[in-house]
């Protein structure tokens, strides 16, 4: 092979090298990045515990149920606006659903307190209380 080909090839595999390089790098920041991990509190037990973690946890953390104090009015409005965004849940399994989120995230149930990590501890604005 001529020199002058041999140094067509080395030139196209350097290309093709930082080419490679430059466009898989900002996958791999992503992966090196720590992931922000869901708020994985269980939700209380009750015949619904399984069916409520299906269909609410699907698309946000426990924490969004969690810390809901809603009347059974409020949360068939609010089962219902879910099933029309998109939640899973059974016709069948619709009713007993929302008896045991107003049964156990009801305004007369307490407030919900977060539990405390050492990230929250230190996170700018956060106090210890």
């Amino acid at each position: 092979m001529s020199p002058k080909l041999q140094n067509i090839f080395r030139t196209v595999a350097l290309t093709l090298a930082i080419l490679a390089v430059a466009t898989t790098s900002p996958f791999w920041a992503l992966s090196e990045k720590p992931v922000a991990t869901k708020v994985t509190e269980d939700l209380p037990p009750g015949v619904m515990q399984s069916k409520a973690t299906a269909a609410c946890l699907e698309c946000h953390e426990a924490r969004i149920i969690l810390q809901q104090r809603l009347n059974k009015a409020a949360w068939t409005k609010e089962v219902d606006k879910m099933i029309k965004w998109g939640a899973l849940v059974d016709p069948n399994d619709r009713d007993a659903l929302i008896d045991y989120l107003s049964t156990n995230f009801s305004p007369d149930q307490p407030p919900y307190v977060p539990q405390r990590t050492s990230a929250d501890k230190n996170r700018p604005g956060k106090t210890a209380k």
